[in-house]
């Protein structure tokens, strides 16, 4: 399990090109002007983690196999999208299908390229995107509520529960302010996601820099940097065009242009990381003589979900799991070093599992 992230931004504010680079393809065509994106780009890369190169060494695995992410690459929305503007209501529902949004912001100058707003304004760039997400909501939760609080005034119950919740939602959103601040119960999670609503994605805001400005950043991610604190969410800086080329070096070269510019590690690897931050998201693996695997959960996920991730039979038939500390299994040199010296563990069905656990599931057929 990985998670699928729609990157979505105004037009001309580097989505393609980053797109591009982090996919390692050409698949999405980076022009300038709007609209260049027709139709949404689907690109998956693999998650760096270094961690499995020294399990597989230990491991002696023929093979390592990471997980992989899913990037969205949406066209550029524009003032009026969520009433058909530019090419409008395709594209949010094209985010409708994403578990977050990396919303790429404009914080560079280049009069080469145009700017749809005919000004650079990061913050300005932000609402103008957050409006239409928002309005589209509005819309859509209005023609809802309607019909649904004719079920609950005959006195169905998960209609009138599910009527509250859409209604903290319309309070919020008629105050301009995203879905995604709903306060809401535990329980109520899996009918909040059902609603569909495109302000309550998780939002990573990827600064888009010039180059020089691409180690420390700059005054304009500097504000994307505040706001993204005051609203709870993350920021990470990118200068696209840097990674537009790191993609195309072979990887012995990589590393000497990554110090030639001042970084200690490419994009890709800060995005990956701060998106799984965002949506609390953990690595755990398996390993053996055939390969190394890494496999993605959400942090809290108990031991017999984890299994799940790789077959649901796992889940099923669930036993009990092997289970060794991944700091563990290298001080120990591997599983058997570990096992004698009493660091691998049986857990039964509630433990929950840690980023990094090396895991070894029994179950029943």
């Amino acid at each position: 399990m990985g998670f699928k992230c729609g990157i979505v931004g105004l037009p001309n504010v580097g989505k393609s090109t980053l797109f591009n680079a982090l996919t390692q393809t050409a698949a999405a065509q980076a022009a300038n002007y709007p609209f260049c994106t027709i139709e949404p780009n689907v690109g998956e890369v693999a998650v760096p983690d270094p961690r499995q190169e020294e399990l597989a060494r230990l491991g002696k695995s023929a093979q390592i196999i990471p997980t992989r992410l899913t990037f969205v690459d949406i066209a550029g929305l524009v003032r009026g999208a969520s009433k058909g503007e530019g090419l409008g209501n395709q594209f949010l529902a094209n985010i409708r299908e994403v578990d977050a949004i990396a919303h790429v912001v404009r914080c560079f100058e280049d009069d080469d390229v145009t700017h749809v707003e005919g000004k650079i304004d990061p913050i300005a760039d932000i609402e103008t995107i957050e409006t239409e997400l928002m309005l589209a909501d509005l819309d859509s939760l209005e023609k809802r509520v309607v019909a649904l609080e004719k079920k609950a005034k005959g006195g169905d119950k998960e209609s009138k529960e599910l009527l509250d919740l859409m209604m903290r939602a319309l309070v919020l959103l008629r105050e301009g302010k995203p879905a995604r601040l709903v306060e809401r119960r535990p329980e109520e999670e899996k009918a909040f996601a059902g609603l569909g609503l495109l302000s309550s994605k998780p939002v990573l805001y990827v600064c888009n820099v010039e180059e020089g400005s691409a180690t420390t950043g700059n005054s304009a991610s500097a504000k994307v940097a505040q706001r993204a604190k005051e609203e709870g969410e993350r920021s990470v800086v990118i200068s696209a065009k840097i990674e537009s080329e790191i993609a195309v070096l072979p990887m012995d070269e990589r590393k000497e242009y990554l110090d030639a510019v001042g970084l200690t590690e490419p994009g890709l690897d800060r995005l990956i990381r701060e998106g799984y931050a965002l949506l609390g998201l953990i690595t755990y693996f398996t390993v053996g003589p055939k390969e190394t695997r890494a496999w993605t959960i959400t942090a809290g996920t108990k031991a017999p979900a984890a299994a799940g991730v790789i077959h649901t039979d796992f889940e099923k038939g669930f036993i009990r799991a092997e289970t060794i500390a991944y700091a563990d299994f290298v001080a120990h040199g591997g599983e058997a070093g570990a096992r004698e010296a009493g660091k691998l563990r049986l857990e039964g069905k509630d433990y929950v599992v840690a980023d990094g656990d090396v895991m070894h599931f029994r179950f029943a057929n």
